[in-house]
C-alpha cells in the first residue's frame, strides 16, 4: 500500500474505500488484481440467469458426478487399456518384434485372448514376427472402441443433455 498516493488526510478504510475526513462521501479505491478477482467472482455468482437467450430454465449445476457418469468413464478406461494392448501387439507384430523377448512374448501373452476372436475373420494364421501387418488386430480395436462407446451410451441414456 505505501506505492499508493493517497491525499494528505485520508483514512484507508477495512473495505478498501479512501474517506477524507472533510468529505462524507466514500471514494472507492483502484481494484488490486487480487480484489478485481474476488469481486468478479463474487458478482457471477450474484447474477441472475440470462433469460435473453432463448434458454428455457436455468437448471443449477450438479453437486457431484453422477452414477452413469462414473460408470461410462470406468467403461471407456477399460476400453482404453484393451485398445493399448492390442496397440502394442500390432505395433510389435508389424516391426516383427522377437516373440521370445518376455516384453514381446507377455504382449502377446495377454493380448492374444483379446485379438484371438478375430483371427479368423480373415484368413490368415499369425506367426509372431512373419507377418507385418495384422488387420486382425486392428479391427479388435475397432470392435473393442466401438463396444465401449455403445454401453456408454446405453448407461448414460437416461441423462439429459447439457444446455
Amino acid at each position: 500500500m505505501s506505492n499508493m498516493n493517497l491525499p494528505p488526510n485520508t483514512v484507508l478504510t477495512p473495505d478498501k474505500t479512501v474517506q477524507d475526513p472533510s468529505n462524507t462521501e466514500p471514494q472507492v479505491t483502484p481494484a488490486t488484481p487480487e480484489s478485481g478477482r474476488a469481486e468478479a467472482e463474487a458478482a457471477s455468482q450474484q447474477m441472475p440467469p440470462d433469460t435473453d437467450s432463448g434458454s428455457v430454465a436455468h437448471t443449477p449445476p450438479v453437486k457431484g458426478p453422477r452414477r452413469s457418469t462414473v460408470l461410462g468413464r470406468v467403461i471407456w478406461y477399460i476400453g482404453g487399456v484393451i485398445s493399448i494392448v492390442l496397440a502394442f501387439r500390432f505395433v510389435l507384430a508389424l516391426l516383427r518384434a522377437n516373440p521370445g523377448n518376455p516384453f514381446a512374448h507377455s504382449v502377446y501373452t495377454v493380448s492374444s485372448p483379446l485379438a484371438s476372436p478375430f483371427f479368423t475373420l480373415f484368413t490368415y494364421a499369425p506367426h509372431y514376427g512373419a507377418s507385418p501387418v495384422e488387420i486382425s488386430t486392428l479391427v479388435a480395436i475397432a470392435v473393442y472402441l466401438l463396444a465401449a462407446w455403445g454401453l456408454v451410451k446405453l448407461v448414460t441414456i437416461t441423462r439429459t443433455p447439457a444446455r
